[in-house]
């Protein structure tokens, strides 16, 4: 699969959770290279994929480079949890994925070797009212993965959200000041480590993404601002991502080409949710599924630039989303 991702054309996408997913957020010091932001720099076809078990909520969070997606359904209200999926590639199966014993998953990353990532809970009282546990699974293996912690959120938050092919994943945990801290985990050494702005070390931090160069995106409450920012993270280089015109952006995945996304709110409408593409060169491009204008998070990419993500439909329904850029 390293032959394949070497020789892959360029586009984005990001890795993102909802539902259980806590809000973060962080803080930055670099400008993101971009003042503008295109509308349609790439295009897309665009397909709806939802899990027929229901119709009403899905999120697609995650895509590898064989395109093989993970994601989940279920609101995650009381009486609606959240249930794990994989969905091989070319394939229209729906594969549960749940961490055993749990009465809600999340399976919100994956990498090219098999290995996937996530969340899960042993309650739906509802959203915000459960506590979160990270877990990784290694080829049918399950294992809990929490951030050791003397000080963590009531109820306990914990989230990994995203797996490189070194098999490092990211994620954070909420403390008991209700500030998210971002950290890596070792998947083969069981070693955890911190991931913080440089710049402002005790800021809010969520770390979303990783990809196999090392490189962190996810998003953070920037200090100097009070906004939630985007941000990508290089070796130590700390790189704010915020869109213009936009009240808050969240980086949400990276592919092995420096290319970024997420999704931000417009300051000129407070409910809506926008998706987005960085990439140095060519700053920020608009991504939004026609038929949820104003409803599009774009959660994960792979190095051909699939996109995944979802959006809500007229019907008020959560719909999965994949994006493929038309060459």
């Amino acid at each position: 699969m390293k032959s394949i991702k070497r020789n892959a054309r360029r586009v984005a996408a990001a890795t993102v959770a909802s539902g259980l997913l806590a809000a973060g957020t962080v803080a930055l010091a670099g400008a993101a290279g971009a003042s503008t932001v295109q509308a349609h720099a790439t295009r897309y076809s665009f397909r709806t994929i939802d899990n027929p078990r229901d119709l009403t909520f899905n999120q697609l969070l995650g895509i590898n480079d064989e395109g093989q997606i993970v994601g989940y359904f279920g609101s995650g209200a009381a009486g609606h949890p959240n249930k794990g999926y994989v969905i091989p590639p070319f394939s229209r199966t729906f594969v549960d994925e749940n961490f055993p014993g749990s009465v809600q998953t999340q399976v919100t990353g994956e990498n090219n070797r098999g290995v996937t990532v996530g969340f899960w809970s042993n309650t739906n009282k509802g959203v915000g009212m459960d506590a979160n546990f990270g877990w990784v699974n290694v080829h049918g293996r399950f294992r809990d993965v929490n951030f050791p912690t003397e000080g963590p959120a009531t109820p306990p938050v914990d989230q990994l959200l995203g797996v490189n092919d070194s098999d490092i994943a990211v994620g954070f945990f909420t403390d008991s000041n209700g500030n998210n801290n971002g950290y890596e985990y070792n998947i083969n050494t069981g070693r955890y480590s911190q991931v913080v702005d440089p710049n402002s070390p005790g800021a809010s931090l969520t770390a979303a993404a990783i990809n196999d160069l090392g490189q962190v995106a996810g998003f953070y409450t920037n200090p100097a601002t009070g906004n939630t920012d985007g941000f990508l993270l290089s070796h130590g280089h700390f790189t704010d991502l915020a869109v213009p015109g936009a009240s808050s952006t969240s980086a949400l995945g990276v592919n092995n080409f420096d290319e970024v996304v997420g999704v931000f709110v417009p300051k000129s409408n407070a409910n809506a949710l926008e998706g987005f593409t960085w990439t140095p060169r060519h700053g920020f491009t608009i991504v939004n599924d026609p038929h949820g204008i104003d409803t599009t998070t774009i959660n994960g990419v792979n190095d051909f630039g699939q996109l995944v993500g979802f959006y809500v439909d007229a019907n008020g329904n959560t719909d999965g989303l994949l994006a493929t850029p038309q060459r």
